[in-house]
């Protein structure tokens, strides 16, 4: 009975390997070649850790004017804002298993600031507009193929740079029209989750990523919603589809 068993079992593995082994191997040929090439487009979600100044609820003094152009201040928070993005991948396979890859990518997104004073019902919200262009370099682990199918994970840092001109501080704006401004160019490191899916001329890869930026990222300005803040650091939930 026990030799039976085993039998059925033995029989068992060879018959599914061969089954499996008559399944197509699609996705392309992209993952049989060194190098191959691929775009993605980019769903976005991001927010700001927020450090204040030891002072920051103090009301802002305009010398201009000679007096306090705010109320004393009772929050600051931020809330997660969305964006998209477009791009291509470039990889290299070092391995079956291992492959370094770069996701430059345009990137269109805002992020935003919530002021709450004291004395008032209302608050007061503050965009800080970004369009990047940002360069990943990252490592990817890719577990073994099952026939169409592999999950990988990637860890990496990306630089991120602004394409539109950060403007000089206008002194002829009022205090309250004044923006918070974020430094043009800065770093972050990156890691993610995803699993490439194989069709007969293409690899499909949805993947979901976060980074958070290394430094903080505020640029110094003198105006009420500047000042109080100490620093700024960005975090980011990227999610992406690959086509290769």
């Amino acid at each position: 009975m026990i030799k039976t068993r085993y039998l059925t079992l033995l029989i068992l593995i060879f018959c599914g390997k061969s089954v499996l082994a008559q399944v197509p191997a699609w996705g392309g040929g992209a993952d049989l070649k060194d190098i191959s090439f691929g775009f993605g487009f980019q769903y976005i979600s991001s927010d700001f850790k927020i450090l204040k100044t030891a002072d920051w609820r103090t009301p802002y003094y305009d010398t201009g004017s000679k007096s306090n152009v705010t109320d004393s201040l009772s929050s600051i928070s931020t809330a997660s804002t969305q964006g998209f993005g477009v791009g291509f991948v470039a990889r290299y396979r070092i391995t079956d298993n291992l492959e370094v890859r770069t996701t430059p990518s345009l990137s269109f997104t805002d992020r935003t600031l919530i002021y709450q004073y004291i004395n008032s019902a209302t608050q007061t919200f503050k965009q800080v507009n970004a369009s990047l262009v940002e360069v990943p370099l990252s490592l990817k682990i890719k577990s073994d193929r099952i026939v169409n199918f592999r999950a990988y994970l990637l860890g990496g840092v990306k630089y991120s740079y602004g394409i539109s001109k950060i403007p000089a501080e206008d002194p002829n704006l009022s205090p309250l029209d004044k923006m918070v401004v974020t430094n043009r160019g800065y770093a972050s490191y990156e890691a993610g989750i995803g699993m490439d899916i194989y069709f007969e001329y293409f690899k499909f890869s949805p993947e979901f990523k976060i980074s958070n930026s290394f430094g903080n990222i505020l640029a110094t300005g003198n105006n009420p919603y500047s000042k109080p803040l100490d620093s700024l650091f960005l975090h980011t939930l990227v999610f992406t589809i690959y086509f290769e």
